[in-house]
């Protein structure tokens, strides 16, 4: 029988030698704990919840089949039966949920970050600093019997299957495309000959694992990078996998080294099913479709319109473990949704810290802060509703406090209702949308346009007061700076005070150039949100250019204003962004024509613009409004206050730090403060 809220997504799926309970599968992320003491405890634990939650089928962090296919030093492998106690925790713990459970194999490549790296051919990968080292035929046959021994070695630990990583330029797809295989004998050159060291290694697992072991293959449906796969190429090569022993083929978009956003918040929702569903009919296997597919009305959108049998969800479960249950339940409300803003997971893994998550720092942290009641409840009050106030009033809530929690303006949000009104994080308003529903199934009692005075809060009575009033913008010391032209972020994106066409932002962090992509975001033209991306990065949707990219970009329409982008330090533009989204930011501003200039001196303000120095010359940019972005004050007179008065208080956010607007650290303070208290 369907079921009545999700019919599509929540139908079981069987594969014949096994029955997956419903549509989802958990796709694979590098969460960093494995090779950690205590990693596979904690991996356990983070698995097993998900799994709890309602996850069909689960798919590891990619693990090597061998020492030199490992990412970096020391980097995660199955190789020998010595290994296999730490990967059975992880399974047993799975089962013990009623999930399925798969590990994924993964083979650096040139991607890999070590001396030993090894590749088709000695081509350096651009985002590498190494360059690999060309397999001999002899060493191809030795990497084939690595995997199918890690394959075996997996099915004895008891995993239900693997999942071959052939995409995203990992070494599978470096043999796939000519951009990395320039071969010359019968691993290169046509494309039955680079198709050989994928098809080997799936006929051979399937021979060593037998016929009821799940093989996923993550096919690269779509490289993103010149001299990539053609379609047809993708197509046959599918055909090729379903004859070799594939149960399912999951799909990969984008290389690393593309230069095209795959699953920043910028990708609309569910942006690449089409390149699943143009797949359908050409393979009788189930496929799995991947990227920004973050709510279940849009995974269940792309099943009932056919484009694929099974969604891959990451990050989504990264960010809410109970998001099956929540859906299948009937609340869809209550869930969690991933922003895939990248700053807890992705920035986290490639600066070789361990994976969380933004909207959800539990994530990755189970064995630490287990969901327990506190042992004694105690009466809580939170002044300031922006992302440190709300994550602690909630979890203290959940963990059965009696938390009241104040704030000045008349909705919930802080600094969060500015950044849903900045391109590429409108999401933020569905964390939003999370809180208020916390908050009032948690009994929390909220005072909005209620100034909290040390007064009120001496009178409580309450055992615990924190203070969460965040930061006012740094007032610019130069002269003319009250100038009527000067204007603060706050008052554009929270006063929405008009600008004029000239504008000057002084400032060029996070915070500026969040507002230079705000001041030069293109009107709306009533093209869907899918085709506009598509269009402006260049995606060939016809399949018939090889790697999916446009000869060409198309044409951009002049900007709507001029806007110049400064910054008194002598470095990059926009340094401090996050290492897996920075660069697409960088990429929008010189797509906007936005001018940027760093090394510059701040000299006066007045009626003909702004004045500065730069490289030793005096300019003035004649401009209609001055915005300044240049920091941040903690709004602290509160604390102060109630200190004054002997009353003890904990400071979070930017109350107590001020870094930027870090909404990151702001949530994960509460929610710490919450879970020690």
């Amino acid at each position: 029988m369907a079921h009545p809220l999700y019919p599509n997504l929540l139908s079981p799926l069987n594969l014949g030698f096994t029955t997956l309970p419903n549509r989802v599968v958990m796709g694979a992320m590098h969460l960093g704990w494995e090779t950690q003491p205590g990693g596979h405890e904690r991996l356990a634990a983070f698995y097993a919840e998900r799994a709890r939650g309602g996850v069909g089928l689960i798919v590891t962090g990619g693990i090597a089949p061998n020492a030199e296919g490992c990412l970096a030093e020391p980097g995660s492998q199955l190789a020998t039966a010595a290994e296999i106690r730490n990967h059975s925790a992880v399974v047993r713990a799975v089962h013990a949920e009623g999930a399925k459970i798969c590990m994924q194999i993964l083979h650096a490549g040139r991607y890999a970050r070590h001396r030993r790296a090894v590749a088709p051919s000695a081509l350096q990968a651009p985002i590498n600093i190494s360059k690999p080292a060309a397999l001999t035929a002899e060493q191809i046959e030795r990497q084939i019997f690595d995997f199918v021994r890690c394959a075996r070695v997996a099915r004895q630990a008891g995993y239900d299957g693997v999942e071959i990583m052939g995409s995203e330029g990992y070494l599978i797809n470096q043999f796939l495309a000519p951009r990395t295989n320039q071969r010359t004998d019968a691993w290169g050159g046509g494309f039955e000959q680079r198709a050989r060291f994928a098809l080997a290694l799936v006929e051979r697992i399937r021979a060593a694992a037998g016929p009821d072991f799940i093989i996923i293959f993550r096919l690269s449906m779509l490289d993103l990078v010149d001299q990539g796969s053609t379609w047809e190429e993708i197509a046959l090569l599918a055909r090729w996998l379903e004859q070799a022993g594939v149960t399912l083929i999951n799909t990969g978009i984008g290389w690393h080294e593309a230069r095209v956003p795959t699953i920043a918040a910028c990708v609309p929702r569910a942006a690449f099913a089409w390149v699943t569903a143009r797949l359908k009919g050409t393979v009788s296997v189930p496929l799995v479709a991947s990227n920004r597919i973050n709510m279940p009305e849009v995974a269940e959108a792309v099943l009932a319109e056919g484009q694929a049998d099974l969604v891959s969800l990451a990050r989504p479960l990264l960010a809410d473990p109970d998001f099956i249950a929540k859906a299948a339940t009937g609340r869809t409300h209550l869930i969690n949704t991933c922003v895939a803003c990248n700053q807890a997971c992705l920035d986290h893994i490639f600066g070789g810290r361990t994976a969380s998550c933004l909207v959800n720092p539990r994530a990755g942290h189970e064995t630490e802060y287990p969901l327990t009641l506190a042992p004694r409840p105690r009466r809580l009050a939170v002044v300031g509703a922006g992302p440190a106030g709300l994550a602690f009033a909630v979890t203290a809530a959940r963990r059965g406090h009696t938390v009241t929690l104040y704030e000045q303006a008349d909705q919930i949000g802080g600094q969060l209702n500015m950044a849903v009104r900045i391109p590429g994080k409108e999401e933020f308003a569905e964390t939003l949308r999370y809180f208020r529903h916390q908050l009032d199934l948690l009994g929390v009692t909220v005072h909005l346009k209620m100034p909290a005075t040390a007064a009120l809060l001496e009178k409580g009575p309450f055992d615990e007061i924190v203070i969460a009033t965040g930061v006012n913008p740094r007032h610019l010391e130069i002269a003319g700076a009250d100038h009527p032209c000067v204007l603060t972020y706050a008052d554009l994106l929270v006063r929405q005070q008009p600008v004029g066409p000239r504008v000057a932002i002084i400032g060029a962090g996070g915070i500026g150039v969040d507002v230079a992509l705000f001041l030069t975001e293109p009107p709306p033209t009533g093209e869907p949100n899918r085709e506009r991306f598509l269009k402006r990065w260049a995606i060939d949707i016809s399949g018939t250019r090889p790697g999916g990219l446009k000869a060409e970009p198309p044409r951009q329409p002049r900007p709507m204003r001029r806007v110049y982008l400064l910054q008194r330090k002598p470095g990059k533009i926009g340094a401090s962004l996050g290492q897996t989204t920075g660069w697409i930011a960088r990429q929008e501003l010189h797509h906007r024509q936005v001018i940027q200039f760093n090394k510059v001196t701040y000299e006066a303000i007045d009626d003909q613009g702004l004045h500065i120095r730069r490289r030793g010359e005096r300019v003035c940019l004649e401009v209609d409004h001055v915005i300044v972005c240049a920091g941040q004050e903690p709004c602290r007179n509160l604390a102060r206050e109630l200190e004054a008065r002997g009353l003890a208080v904990r400071l979070i956010g930017g109350a107590d730090q001020v870094a930027e607007l870090d909404a990151k650290r702001a949530v994960a303070q509460g929610f710490v403060l919450a879970m020690e208290m």
